[in-house]
């Protein structure tokens, strides 16, 4: 039997956006599920594949492992998908490719990360509300220059009329929103234009609406457990 990639991740976390890519392209692959609340992805097995200890992983047919989401989307678009995702080194686009591209995991996911677990980044609980007050601040000016950008381009798409993986890892990030959802794609009349065009696909449409409906499941077992911590307190 032929080798498949294997992704390791959960559908409400950032290995969505790889499962976009390939199914995009229709490339075989299995999902193997790592349990966050349970503290898998920091345990041995896991580390032997990712040692950051971080979603998500790929597992190569080769047996190669990768990992951070937006360099395995890249990997994969390059890999199989040709010009359909990605411009070519020789295209004039590949610049503003690269630039936006890499905005979004650059400047866009980090405050992301601390406003959605903002112990991570203080060694006193009580300053985690500060944290994640100015995560929220700092994400929403980083949406605002991306806004522009894709306001200042010439279609609905980071590339103009040329849909690539981009979109794709922007509309993943814009899904998970602030304290609501809705909050990115609300604010940001160019960012909601790409998100909606991207929902509006056949698979990765899909995947979006069932990473929605796992994240909304998951902020509402994590506010029954804060409550539950709060009565115990």
């Amino acid at each position: 039997m032929r080798a498949r990639y294997r992704l390791y991740g959960q559908p409400w976390t950032r290995a969505v956006g790889p499962m976009m890519v390939l199914e995009e392209l229709g490339i075989d692959y299995e999902l193997i599920p790592v349990d966050l609340q349970g503290g898998e992805h920091r345990k041995e097995p896991f580390l032997n594949i990712n040692p950051a200890g971080f979603l998500p992983a790929l597992i190569t047919p080769e047996g190669d492992s990768l990992h951070e989401a937006g360099a395995i989307m890249l990997y994969l678009a390059e890999r199989h998908g040709g010009p359909d995702l990605v411009p070519l080194p020789q295209e004039r686009e590949r610049g503003r490719f690269l630039s936006l591209f890499f905005f979004l995991t650059n400047d866009i996911q980090p405050p992301t990360k601390r406003f959605f677990y903002p112990w991570r980044y203080t060694v006193s609980d009580d300053q985690a509300n500060e944290v994640r007050a100015q995560a929220r601040l700092a994400a929403a000016e980083r949406w605002e220059v991306l806004d522009q950008l894709l306001a200042s381009g010439s279609g609905p798409w980071h590339l103009g009329q040329r849909f690539s993986i981009a979109d794709l890892q922007m509309a993943l990030w814009a899904s998970y929103g602030f304290e609501e959802m809705d909050d990115i794609v609300e604010a940001y009349p160019a960012v909601r234009q790409v998100f909606k065009g991207v929902m509006a696909r056949p698979v990765s449409g899909a995947l979006l609406q069932e990473q929605r409906r796992s994240l909304s499941e998951w902020r509402a077992q994590r506010k029954a457990r804060k409550a539950e911590a709060a009565e115990r307190a």
